[in-house]
């Protein structure tokens, strides 16, 4: 050991300096004060509430199983740090929290934003008023939607969300777009992609659509991470939340719906086999019943997928007999399905192929040992 190392503590720098980019590590809430600099100056509310729903997503996304509220912690943190050191940085940040974070935190932030108006002038973003105008696509199976709901002044823009209704409603995508999104919506779609005409509707019942599927998505574990469900989705809970409609009540088919619809597929059957065509046909039935919103007969590949490779494995116990007739059965009831929905052979050709893709799920076939 050299002489001029006799002596010195461990981690200790020559100049006795901590090594590392920084003396102090900051904790999240003074994290979020410190990046609200970026939005202490702006005058556009649209930004404001980007900002805050950013990170409020960020929070909720990651919180641990078994945290109910996490933007409450976020919300209560940056209020706490906003009013123990009034800052223009602070009065920004939670006066865009307070936009968008849910009801129950707005109290806290209210009486955060009092204490440091004392000192520093919150921003004044004004308010959005209602929306103007909505829209609704629905694609041909009923599986996918497309909302738009656009607001005006002070910064005219259209809240999207692309809406996946295969096993319950799930947010795919939420986004901000310019104002008229809805009438390109055609040219944004893959040209193989089934029909999705986008229609006027009323923005109450476009924003109860959102709202509904904002909670069957926040209930799914884990959370969703993406940030295309994250980063918005403080902000579209805002707007929608005013609109959330109670949980709807599930109404089994009538027995003699049932029954016709049932006798009616196995008169378009091959005689023979009755008895097991049948039970298959009531499975079919009974799962669409339970599982599709739009109805018993609105199957999709999704729904296909769904049924084969979820439903049946955990739910269903089928004998070597229905085995064997489930493929073919399957394939001539979606098209005898959505026959009487009025899908045009186009688009029940793909609902088809997708058992013979998905019927590896349920058989087993194909897995590596």
């Amino acid at each position: 050991m050299g002489s001029k190392s006799r002596g010195r503590r461990k981690g200790r720098s020559r100049t006795g300096r901590r090594k590392g980019p920084g003396a102090v590590r900051l904790g999240l809430p003074e994290q979020v004060v410190l990046d609200a600099r970026r939005i202490a100056g702006e005058t556009d509310p649209l930004i404001a509430e980007g900002w805050a729903s950013g990170w409020l997503g960020r929070v909720w996304g990651a919180a641990p199983p078994g945290e109910d509220r996490p933007e409450q912690l976020l919300c209560k943190g940056v209020a706490g740090a906003a009013a123990a050191r009034p800052s223009a940085a602070g009065a920004a940040a939670v006066a865009a929290l307070r936009r968008v974070a849910p009801q129950e935190e707005r109290a806290l932030l209210d009486r955060a934003l009092d204490i440091v108006a004392a000192t520093e002038r919150p921003p004044s973003w004004p308010a959005f008023p209602p929306p103007r105008a909505a829209f609704r696509g629905v694609d041909v199976w009923e599986s996918e939607s497309v909302l738009f709901v656009e607001y005006g002044k002070p910064r005219p823009h259209t809240l999207t969300a692309v809406v996946a209704q295969d096993g319950g409603r799930s947010v795919a995508l939420l986004a901000l777009a310019e104002p008229g999104a809805a009438g390109r919506w055609d040219e944004l779609r893959d040209g193989a992609a089934p029909p999705m005409p986008v229609v006027p509707a009323a923005p109450a019942e476009v924003l109860a659509d959102l709202a509904a599927a904002l909670r069957e998505t926040d209930l799914v574990r884990p959370r969703r991470e993406d940030e295309r469900y994250t980063g918005l989705r403080a902000l579209a809970w805002a707007r929608a939340r005013p609109y959330l409609p109670d949980w709807p009540d599930w109404n089994p088919s009538p027995d003699d719906e049932r029954r016709r619809i049932v006798d009616g597929f196995l008169a378009t059957s091959p005689p023979g086999d009755g008895g097991a065509v049948r039970a298959l046909a009531e499975l079919f039935f009974a799962y669409g019943d339970g599982a599709f919103e739009p109805g018993p007969l609105a199957w999709s590949p999704g729904r296909v997928a769904l049924f084969l490779g979820d439903h049946l494995p955990r739910a269903a116990d089928l004998d070597a007999e229905l085995r064997r007739l489930l493929p073919q059965t399957l394939r001539r009831w979606v098209r005898y399905a959505l026959r009487r929905r009025g899908v045009p052979p186009r688009w029940i050709a793909p609902v088809e192929e997708a058992v013979d893709v998905y019927l590896p799920a349920f058989t087993g076939e194909g897995r590596s040992g």
